[in-house]
């Protein structure tokens, strides 16, 4: 079963505030973008990678992959305008293809670690949809639309903050999207929420994520992602 890394790479950085899109900030010496498929294009697990950005910004991206020699890099597609749509954009290219593992990570989450890569792979064997999360360390407080006043505290112990990468097997997540893209409310954050509504009958496995594989959103995560960066390279 060969296993795809999808790196989606098409955020703006709007909310960084920053001019060009945060996967091209530096961080450590490296573009954000560098680190996340580094990390995949290093892994003995995965075969071929895809990735997906701005149409603006695939020249710069070719640029980048000539320089780093990233064999294992097959694509370098235009996302769509919400990240579903680069999402389907990337299964597109496999449509006719045998069966695969898709895994699908944020470029913006740069310190994603080899270990959670093995691990969603690993879980794929037995698993047809698979994410990466850790437990919620904060209490969360439930809202009613509209209101800023509580109307209920979920159990913590129960509650998970997503991450990624997140896997599934081409056949299931294509289904799934096939069943959402029917529906005309049809929203989506991540890949997960579409097998969750629309694939019921299917369990998504966590995979323990970890502090670091965090996402660069706002500006102050720089230095936090900097720091990090350098703890993981001590302990290596």
């Amino acid at each position: 079963m060969r296993n795809i890394g999808i790196i989606l790479a098409g955020g703006s950085g709007t909310r960084l505030g920053s001019a060009i899109p945060k996967q091209f900030l530096t961080l450590a010496g490296k573009t954000v973008l560098e680190h996340s498929v580094d990390t995949f294009q290093e892994h003995a697990l995965i075969d071929e990678i895809v990735i997906v950005c701005a149409g603006e910004w695939i020249g710069k991206v070719g640029q980048i992959a000539g320089e780093k020699t990233w064999n294992k890099v097959k694509h370098i597609i235009p996302g769509g305008a919400e990240r579903y749509l680069s999402s389907l954009n990337a299964m597109e290219l496999y449509r006719n293809e045998p069966e695969c593992n898709l895994i699908f990570h944020d470029a913006a989450r740069p310190l994603v670690s080899a270990r959670i890569i093995t691990d969603t792979v690993h879980a794929l064997d037995k698993w047809q949809a698979v994410d990466v999360a850790v437990p919620a360390t904060d209490t969360v407080v439930r809202t009613l639309q509209g209101q800023r006043t509580i109307a209920e505290i979920p159990d913590r112990s129960l509650l998970y903050c997503e991450q990624t990468p997140q896997g599934f097997r081409k056949s299931v997540i294509e289904e799934a999207y096939r069943r959402a893209l029917q529906d005309p409310d049809f929203k989506s954050t991540d890949d997960c929420g579409t097998i969750v509504r629309y694939l019921p009958s299917v369990p998504v496995f966590l995979v323990r994520g970890e502090q670091a594989n965090m996402k660069l959103t706002y500006t102050e995560d720089i230095p936090v992602l900097e720091s990090l960066h350098k703890l993981q390279k001590q302990t290596i």
